[in-house]
């Protein structure tokens, strides 16, 4: 399939997902009065809603998905693995650690941006880490390795901070922002994540031309006068901008940069930068998608889109390994 065509594709999909996601609620109003108050300001309750709160929660999910999906495709373009999703530095963990913190001191009660800010600190907290430990070494296995060590030890403070919390009403905060959620977003997060998504997004796309000759081998790149210190950078800086963002407004959300890579890699063909904006557009209509289940599964029950992610990103991607399996033998 062309890419052209693909990408045309996915804008439909995620624009006709984004026009679902905006009606569905648990008040029973119809299409027409939705799409009304949505476009004609009268004041009411009802445009209150559709502008406030399901407006900003479909632009959130649009713009997670991208930046997990970019992520994960540009992970595993630049480590030339199938496997490497964006959780692999420890960005996510490291996001969730500062959230951790925020809610855990209370910090988190005193304004909207306290969390999210948190996160994100988080997030470049473990960027600076992992320059600072494999900014020498030109080895990819070094960056694995000490974004393995960076999750672990997230984790282990993340655990520890749960395990030692007086409060069980903020211990019980922390689950159920840690399993992930658009719930009770708005606009105000919008304007919090977006500018540093925005340099995230930016930062990887521009790595496409590196990634395609890193293909190669790291001598080959490098011959070809490809700066792979500044790849690395720029995947670090990137996914940890993108991905920071990301887990700040919605909390910890996987599968989305491991799952799409692999659904449209056969589409894409061999050419990893070609891989990268596809992944994005499917990353945010995987994510809409989700979101749309969580709400119509069990309108009254506040299901967690990070679970309802799991619970679909599992067995598809153990279905994806069992069909390349059997291809392979």
């Amino acid at each position: 399939m062309k890419q052209t065509s693909l990408l045309l594709m996915l804008s439909l999909l995620i624009f006709l997902l984004g026009a679902v996601s905006v009606v569905i609620g648990p008040a029973d109003v119809t299409l027409g009065a939705s799409l009304t108050a949505l476009i004609q300001d009268d004041g009411g309750p009802l445009t209150i809603v559709m502008r406030e709160i399901r407006l900003p929660r479909m632009l959130l999910a649009i713009f997670v998905g991208f930046s997990l999906g970019l992520s994960g495709a540009a992970m595993q373009g630049y480590l030339r693995n199938p496997l490497a999703e964006p959780g692999l530095l420890g960005v996510s963990g490291s996001a969730s650690l500062g959230a951790v913190l925020a809610l855990q001191t209370g910090f988190a009660a005193t304004a909207f941006y306290i969390l999210p800010l948190s996160a994100i600190t988080g997030a470049l907290l473990c960027a600076l880490i992992l320059l600072v430990i494999s900014g020498k070494s030109r080895s990819i296995l070094a960056l694995i390795l000490s974004g393995v060590a960076v999750s672990a030890l997230a984790g282990s403070f993340t655990s520890l901070v749960l395990n030692l919390s007086p409060n069980p009403w903020a211990a019980s905060e922390i689950m159920f922002w840690m399993m992930g959620s658009l719930a009770n977003t708005s606009f105000n997060h919008i304007w919090l994540a977006l500018p540093l998504m925005v340099i995230g997004w930016t930062s990887l796309l521009l790595t496409g031309k590196a990634i395609d000759a890193l293909t190669l081998g790291e001598d080959a790149a490098a011959s070809l006068g490809i700066n792979l210190r500044r790849l690395r950078l720029q995947v670090i800086i990137g996914t940890s901008f993108a991905v920071g963002a990301a887990t700040a407004v919605a909390g910890a959300i996987g599968f989305v940069g491991l799952v799409i890579p692999h659904i449209l890699r056969p589409l894409v063909g061999s050419h990893p930068s070609r891989l990268l904006l596809a992944s994005g557009l499917g990353g945010a209509a995987l994510v809409l998608t989700t979101d749309i289940i969580v709400r119509v599964i069990v309108p009254s029950q506040d299901l967690k889109l990070g679970v309802i992610m799991a619970l679909i990103g599992a067995p598809l991607f153990l279905h994806l390994i069992f069909t390349t399996g059997r291809k392979e033998s």
